[in-house]
């Protein structure tokens, strides 16, 4: 009975990613899923597919106001509560929306589902960075950043598909099973942590973050749309930057931000927020760049830019199994700089894809692109966290979420605006291949010039989150501790015994 407890817990630390990656799923699967099955969902509603398209700037919204707060919450209400409180919400919220008759309905249950989403990745990478042990971290991360890259690569296929051959109420109904069995696992594995100390809601932080990520995601949103022109998708984004800005002379001046600035004196989370973030843009660019270069430059179905896209998936989850061995092998910067480079000129070698492409060279270059891309995930997602004291896991995970946000967000707003641009310098209307393929070009030489952040690191960052080196001074350890064999005995005591004859 008294080796219960530690049995117990050595399995929560296995379970504690797969019950996060779990989260974190069907966040990133339900924000791309929805978009493919918005015309059956018009003529189910009795709308329009441009009227439809709140249920998705509702979602985004949501997210995007409610992430920042996600630190304050966590330590004033519980980790563990807050994570089985937002998991149980967005089950429900996923049967509301199933069930929801008109437009406004769905839209009132996509924002709830929109807070909920936002609460559960970054309290869940609260639980598993204060529960895992420092130098299993990069393991952890490692399985952690695989469903954030299947979420977006399988969302279309999957809506695809169950609008095709279901119905557009199953994208949401497949939620509420993957809920239960986290919600139990959660229930069964996961210890509470709250912080000693009530902190107090930062008010008018919370307001200006608020506003400021708001006006900020539907201004990226409204771009991609074209549906207002210019001005108003200008108006929000200088909106956001306003607030912005009046939010850090804010937090310069709060003892407890809610979105806590200093951290970026931190090196390693600095580079990982900023150069991690740089990469970070692929994700919200890639499946969009890759749709429209499969499907309206090369006329493949649905169905088929999806099985030719989920190559990158298949990459992701081949690097799970060498991540850790190569960042203790060779170190976070060497690695980021190396890997980070060969990220982004894997995501223009997309560009020079043709209609005579052959499908098995073009899933090939995904697959590899997805392998780096995801190694390179991995090693900035542990990264940020390699130096945070314990009292700062929170805020530092609030703050990483909200920069993801951004990130994601502007990666699409950047890649529609090169369409736009590519597409008014040859005068034309519609998009061609080559506006496509311009689009990743200007992605991935953003991810190239990520590597100056990498640059700057010490050779050292890093390597308390590792666990090949300790792994090796234990080895070194051991064998000067080794026992010495009867050989060994007799030849040390031989010359003691001569001498004590001569004296």
């Amino acid at each position: 009975m008294k080796n219960r407890a530690p049995v117990q817990q050595d399995i929560a630390v296995k379970l504690i990613p797969f019950i996060v990656g779990c989260a974190l799923f069907m966040q990133m699967l339900d924000a791309t899923v929805v978009a493919t099955a918005l015309p059956m969902m018009a003529v189910s509603l009795q709308s329009t597919p441009v009227r439809m398209n709140v249920a998705i700037t509702s979602y985004l919204l949501a997210v995007a106001v409610f992430v920042p707060i996600c630190g304050w919450a966590a330590d004033r209400f519980g980790a563990k509560r807050l994570f089985l409180f937002a998991i149980s919400l967005f089950a429900l919220t996923s049967l509301t929306c199933a069930l929801s008759w008109d437009l406004t309905s769905l839209t009132v249950s996509r924002f709830i589902q929109g807070i909920a989403g936002a609460m559960m990745v970054p309290v869940g990478r609260i639980i598993m960075l204060r529960t895992i042990p420092r130098n299993q971290i990069l393991k952890a991360t490692s399985f952690l950043s695989i469903p954030a890259l299947l979420g977006p690569i399988l969302g279309p296929p999957l809506g695809g598909f169950l609008v095709t051959y279901a119905s557009w109420h199953w994208i949401f109904l497949i939620n509420i099973p993957i809920a239960i069995v986290g919600i139990a696992l959660v229930l069964r594995y996961v210890l509470e942590y709250r912080s000693e100390k009530k902190p107090r809601l930062d008010w008018l932080g919370f307001l200006l973050s608020g506003v400021g990520m708001a006006t900020f995601v539907i201004g990226i949103e409204a771009i991609g749309n074209h549906t207002h022109g210019y001005l108003y998708p200008l108006l929000l984004l200088t909106t956001g930057l306003v607030c912005t800005f009046l939010y850090i002379r804010h937090a310069r001046r709060h003892p407890e931000p809610i979105i806590d600035l200093s951290l970026l004196k931190i090196p390693t989370f600095s580079a990982a927020v900023i150069g991690g973030n740089m990469t970070r843009l692929s994700v919200g660019a890639m499946p969009f760049l890759l749709t429209l270069l499969l499907q309206v430059g090369f006329g493949y179905s649905a169905l088929a830019s999806g099985m030719i896209t989920f190559s990158m998936a298949i990459g992701a989850l081949m690097m799970k199994f060498i991540a850790t061995a190569v960042f203790g092998r060779w170190g976070f910067r060497k690695v980021l700089l190396i890997n980070g480079t060969l990220t982004g000129l894997m995501t223009i070698t997309n560009a020079f894809f043709i209609e005579s492409t052959p499908v098995l060279l073009m899933g090939t270059v995904l697959l590899i692109g997805g392998f780096f891309r995801s190694l390179q995930f991995t090693g900035v997602n542990s990264l940020a966290f390699a130096d945070i004291e314990p009292e700062q896991m929170s805020q530092a995970s609030s703050f990483s979420a909200t920069a993801q946000q951004i990130g994601i967000s502007l990666g699409m707003g950047i890649a529609t605006v090169t369409l736009d641009l590519s597409m008014q310098l040859r005068g034309a209307s519609q998009v061609s291949i080559g506006d496509i393929h311009n689009g990743f070009w200007v992605i991935g030489l953003l991810s190239i010039v990520a590597a100056y952040w990498f640059y700057k690191l010490d050779p050292k960052a890093g390597e308390g989150i590792t666990v090949h080196k300790e792994r090796k001074n234990r080895v070194r350890f051991r064998r000067r501790r080794k026992p010495a064999t009867v050989s060994d005995r007799q030849s040390q005591t031989k010359p003691a015994q001569s001498n004590n004859i001569k004296s």
